[in-house]
């Protein structure tokens, strides 16, 4: 998944927790400013981890706050794992 594809895939996402149209998600906004709580950001993380295959933290959503850090931290963590380098996965 490209890193346009994942910022769409996410704001797709995120909206759809929210009930908003996608369109009304800025990237570059903290996402608990749209009333992102912790069951949202913990399903989402269960979805990242469906989608693409990456374990991430239950905390993904509060250390990568906005839409575009969270899928430069996730486009990172594909890159290194496409590289065969460090591993991507990171149980909690």
């Amino acid at each position: 998944m490209s890193d346009c594809d994942l910022r769409r895939w996410l704001t797709e996402r995120v909206a759809d927790h929210l009930r908003l149209a996608p369109a009304e998600i800025d990237p570059t906004v903290r996402l608990r400013t749209y009333g992102l709580d912790s069951v949202h950001a913990l399903s989402l993380c269960v979805e990242i981890e469906e989608a693409v295959g990456l374990l991430v933290e239950p905390t993904l959503a509060w250390d990568h706050p906005t839409i575009d850090a969270m899928a430069a931290h996730l486009t990172g963590l594909l890159s290194r794992r496409r590289a065969g380098g460090e591993r991507p996965t990171t149980p909690a």
